[in-house]
């Protein structure tokens, strides 16, 4: 059994940390062979070229066939898995929504090549920023898709509160369960711990909730920004990690008794608007996905979630021509 897979933007940091993690079956398994569609814009061909040659050179024995392309139409060319990274970044004096514009480009031309060429029932993850919006773009420009086939990375930020609560409470990542990132992959994300468990005890018991308001929350909203001061460079091997348990869990089921964070297209649940990519808790099971229902919400909490909403609304309405 073999999958092909396109990583887009597969010079960059996260795309390079992306295709040798896939390369090795630690996406789909030992038993899946993998083929590898990259893609990047004709100036960076020199170096994706480069990293083509790298693949080879690892002799994987899950890799099969890799391509390197500029050709949207050839790299999503029945494609059943797709890392959407590559995206403009921010540049100075670009507001918010000049970003939203620029990239609304990139990814409206991506849907339109993944329509024509994908395979029907593939999977569509958009890592590149802003990540929610984007992948509503791509997915309006991808009518024959399924919507629900296209979603944002917020497992990064999901894993980012794993790692503060099991730091703050002195346990490890593995006994932390059913965290939530609510909303949009930006500082306006809502963390929410209040139905989370470290080991059997609720973390709220655990942990007060100045911590919570005050520095867990803040943190993981803002923990981007704090590795780009550390290192002078953006989030990659995390990023790239991230975007991997995604999509396993996505197609292969998430952990019993627990759930994950991933942005969809809303249904309405918990009074979001319709229309918008945003992220829920979530269990996966046989290649699909549902949202965790009826979950008790205090007000700090729905105030925090519709906040989020706006944003994800203001982004929609300043690419609504695109759509």
């Amino acid at each position: 059994m073999s999958k092909t897979i396109t990583i887009t933007g597969a010079a960059g940091q996260i795309g390079y940390q992306l295709a040798f993690r896939i390369a090795s079956g630690q996406l789909l398994g030992n038993s899946v062979k993998v083929n590898l569609n990259l893609l990047e814009i004709t100036p960076a061909l020199d170096a994706l070229k480069g990293v083509a040659m790298e693949l080879e050179d690892c002799a994987f024995p899950t890799l099969g066939k890799v391509s390197a392309t500029d050709d949207a139409a050839a790299a999503f060319g029945d494609s059943n898995f797709a890392f959407l990274v590559g995206a403009k970044p921010r540049g100075p004096g670009m507001e918010r929504s000049d970003l939203l514009i620029e990239n609304a480009q990139i990814f409206s031309a991506q849907g339109k090549a993944i329509n024509n060429n994908a395979d029907k029932d593939i999977k569509v993850l958009v890592v590149g920023n802003p990540a929610n919006t984007n992948a509503l773009i791509a997915s309006a420009n991808a009518p024959d898709i399924n919507p629900r086939s296209f979603s944002a990375m917020m497992r990064l930020d999901h894993n980012r509160a794993i790692a503060q609560l099991a730091n703050k409470t002195n346990t490890h990542n593995s006994e932390i369960r059913k965290v939530a990132i609510w909303g949009n992959h930006s500082t306006t994300q809502y963390p929410d711990i209040n139905h989370a468990l470290v080991g059997s005890e609720k973390a709220s018991d655990l942990v007060d909730e100045t911590w919570v308001r005050e520095d867990f929350i803040p943190r993981v909203q803002k923990r981007g920004a704090e590795i780009i001061q550390a290192r002078g460079l953006s989030s990659a091997a995390s990023a790239a990690s991230a975007a991997i348990d995604h999509m396993r869990d996505w197609e292969l089921g998430s952990s019993e008794n627990d759930w994950v964070s991933m942005a969809i297209p809303s249904d309405g649940s918990y009074g979001i608007s319709e229309g918008i990519i945003f992220s829920y808790p979530i269990v996966c099971q046989n290649g699909d996905f549902s949202i965790i229902q009826d979950l008790d919400l205090d007000n700090f909490s729905l105030d925090s979630i519709k906040h989020s909403e706006k944003e994800l609304l203001e982004e929609r309405e300043a690419i609504k021509h695109l759509l």
